[in-house]
C-alpha cells in the first residue's frame, strides 16, 4: 500500500513555528495536499500531539505521535511513538533533562498549547529550543519499546548528526535517516555513498503551513497504521 507522508511538522508549540500551525490548520492543509500519514514533531515536547491525533482520526488522516529532541551534542533526533501513552511517558523523562530557562516570547516566539478546536489551553513556560543533558545514545535507549528514533535532517550544516559528530553512530535502532527538502535522496546518496544501507526519509520540517510537503514522497506499507510505519522505519519491513 502506497502512503504519502510528511513526518516532520511543527505546531504552534514550537517557538520557531508560526502561530497559524494549529491542529485544525495542520490537519486540513495535509488533507488538501493529499497526504495519508503525518507526524507532528515539536521541539522537546509532545503537548499538541493528542489534539492533532484526535482531530485527524475523524478525518481519515493517520498521525504518528512524535517529538524532535535536541541532545547534549546539539543533534536533532526525530522520535516516533507507537501510542500517546508511549510519547507521554517519554516526554516526562525528557522534560526532566532540559534546563528550566524561561521562554522570552518577544525574542524566541510563542509556545502555544491548543485543543482540537484550536482554542488556547496554555503556554509552555520554559524555552523548548534547548539541549538536554541526555546524549544521542540515551535517546535510542529511552525510546526502545516505545517507538523508533530517526536522525533528523542529516544533510544540514547544523543540528545534524553528520555536522556535529561527523558520522552515523553504530548503534542498535539506527535504521533510517531523514534528509531535508534541499536535496533529493539520490543526490544525498551520491554525496554519501556509504549511507546507502539506511532507509532515507524526506520530510518538510514545516514551521509554516505552506511548507508542508506536497504529495511527493511515499512509503510502501502493509496497512495505513502507526505500527506498520514504525516497523518500516525500524528496518523490519
Amino acid at each position: 500500500m502506497r502512503l504519502y507522508y510528511d513526518l516532520h511538522i511543527h505546531s504552534a508549540l514550537s517557538p520557531c513555528a508560526s502561530d497559524d500551525m494549529t491542529p485544525n490548520n495542520i490537519v486540513n492543509m495535509c488533507l488538501l495536499k493529499g497526504l495519508d500519514i503525518i507526524a507532528v514533531t515539536d521541539h522537546n515536547s509532545v503537548r499538541n500531539v493528542e489534539a492533532v491525533v484526535n482531530l485527524a482520526q475523524r478525518k481519515g488522516l493517520v498521525v504518528v505521535p512524535g517529538m524532535e529532541v535536541q541532545t547534549k551534542e546539539e543533534v536533532h533526533v526525530l522520535c516516533y511513538f507507537y501510542t500517546l501513552d508511549h510519547c507521554y511517558d517519554f516526554q516526562a523523562k525528557w522534560e526532566d533533562s532540559l534546563p528550566k530557562i524561561e521562554n522570552r516570547r518577544e525574542y524566541f516566539g510563542n509556545q502555544l498549547i491548543l485543543d482540537e478546536d484550536d482554542e488556547l489551553i496554555g503556554e509552555y513556560p520554559y524555552l523548548l529550543l534547548t539541549s538536554s543533558y541526555f546524549g544521542v545514545e540515551d535517546v535510542f535507549r529511552l525510546i526502545r519499546d516505545r517507538g523508533v528514533a530517526v536522525f533528523a535532517h542529516v544533510d544540514r550544516p547544523s543540528y545534524s548528526v553528520l555536522s556535529n559528530l561527523g558520522f552515523i553512530p553504530d548503534m542498535d535502532g539506527v535504521a533510517t535517516l531523514e534528509i531535508s527538502g534541499a536535496v533529493s535522496p539520490q543526490q544525498f546518496l551520491m554525496q554519501h555513498p556509504t549511507l546507502g544501507k539506511y532507509r532515507i526519509l524526506q520530510s518538510s520540517d514545516a514551521h509554516y503551513l505552506g511548507d508542508i510537503m506536497e504529495r511527493v514522497n511515499y512509503v510502501e506499507l502493509t496497512s495505513p497504521s502507526v505500527e506498520a510505519l514504525l516497523k518500516h522505519l525500524s528496518g523490519f519491513a
